[in-house]
């Protein structure tokens, strides 16, 4: 192997092999990246239950209703049923 070759295999292996970062970060950094993650996940699980509850609660006052009209037509002002005071 020729120098040039032997010197380029040196550099990418110390390239590739990690050394200790002497260098102080701070608590605020790994709160602050705490709390970024807990607000994706966050934000990511509450537009899975808006997606996911929205179509069941329409579901429910529809059958909220339904049953309201059918078991009392007085419940419902506008019914035909109704009779005047």
């Amino acid at each position: 192997m020729d120098h040039r070759k032997r010197t380029l295999l040196a550099v990418a292996f110390f390239a590739a092999v990690p050394v200790a970062a002497q260098a102080y970060i701070g608590p605020g950094v790994g709160a602050g990246a705490f709390a970024a993650v807990l607000g994706v996940v966050g934000s990511i699980l509450l537009g899975l239950f808006a997606v996911i509850y929205y179509p069941i609660k329409r579901m429910l006052r529809a059958r909220k209703a339904q049953t309201r009209t059918t078991a009392d037509p007085m419940a419902d002002p506008l019914s035909k049923d109704r009779k005047p005071l």
